[in-house]
């Protein structure tokens, strides 16, 4: 790309030199290891920062993309123009009685240690999600029967306009595997979630076995953007994978995992579209077999290769 010096040093005089990086490479920040280069890769450290960039990216009218911490995500092979955004270095977490607010980097497995640590229950099923808080909001991230609408009281976000606003949980509409955020276009700084105070001993015993639940599962040997698929009503994404006779079926370097059915992985430097042709196929497989539409949990951004 040809850099835009004016854009460039605007970028860098709201978040200082270090925090701008020219034509980065954006496998390097997402767990499926895919994707090409962004544009500009910006971290904030700063709430003021996050607003100050959405407003400086709608008066150049310069494309802006939320990366989150690249946990749920396939960036595809032509990478992204523009902004690229990333609030990993949002990640405090402070804890108050029965509250715990969490900045939107913070990975919600680390909100869920520090809750333990307080003897705080309600976060234990988050102990395995791999993702950040912000991303745990945008989709409201579950696992083993319990999900973030369940202990969510209150959110700050930066409105598209780059208004700063806090929301009560019920504001986000908060449902299975979404919420509002993507359709209105916030982006999350913080999170805070109302919790019961319960017995370490035992917060740790469910943590413990749910980590051993995750690990004995989930082929966590390989790149992947974890669960691929939302669970279709009445049944289970991954039996129904398994059932169409699709474990190792490979495309290029991406392959239907052997452990777990539902999962993707990256075993072979894949490109994106080698992975995004996999899970098209395994969508018409399973369509053809069973009459089942398997509608993606991942998200899919970014550019093809011209």
């Amino acid at each position: 790309m040809a850099v835009n010096h004016e854009i460039y040093d605007k970028l860098a005089k709201i978040v200082s030199v270090e925090n701008v990086m020219v034509d980065e490479p954006l496998k390097k920040h997402t767990y499926t290891q895919l994707g090409g280069n962004a544009d500009y890769y910006v971290t904030p450290e700063t709430y003021e920062q996050v607003r100050q960039i959405v407003q400086l990216a709608n008066k150049e009218s310069v494309p802006f993309t939320l990366l989150g911490n690249g946990s749920n995500l396939i960036v595809k092979d032509g990478g992204i123009r523009g902004i690229v955004l990333n609030l990993q270095k949002l990640d405090a977490i402070k804890t108050d009685e029965n509250l715990v607010v969490a900045g939107s980097g913070a990975r919600i497995i680390d909100v869920s240690r520090e809750a333990l640590k307080e003897h705080l229950s309600g976060l234990e099923f988050a102990c395995g999600i791999p993702g950040s808080v912000g991303g745990a909001l945008y989709m409201n991230a579950g696992a083993y029967g319990g999900e973030v609408k369940d202990v969510l009281t209150s959110a700050v976000v930066v409105t598209r306009d780059g208004e700063l606003l806090t929301l009560a949980a019920d504001e986000l509409d908060l449902a299975y595997r979404k919420s509002n955020i993507p359709d209105n276009g916030y982006i999350v700084l913080e999170a805070e979630f109302s919790l019961k105070n319960g017995k370490y001993d035992e917060i740790k015993a469910l943590m413990d076995d749910l980590t051993h639940r995750r690990e004995s599962k989930q082929p966590l040997e390989y790149p992947s953007c974890g669960s691929v698929f939302k669970r279709p009503p009445g049944y289970f994404a991954g039996k129904l994978i398994q059932d169409s006779d699709l474990q190792g079926k490979q495309i290029g370097g991406a392959q239907v995992s052997l452990k777990h059915a539902g999962f993707i992985v990256n075993i072979d430097d894949a490109t994106a579209e080698e992975y995004i042709s996999l899970i098209r196929f395994v969508q018409k497989t399973v369509k053809e077999k069973f009459g089942v539409k398997l509608e993606r949990e991942v998200r899919i951004i970014g550019e093809d290769l011209e």
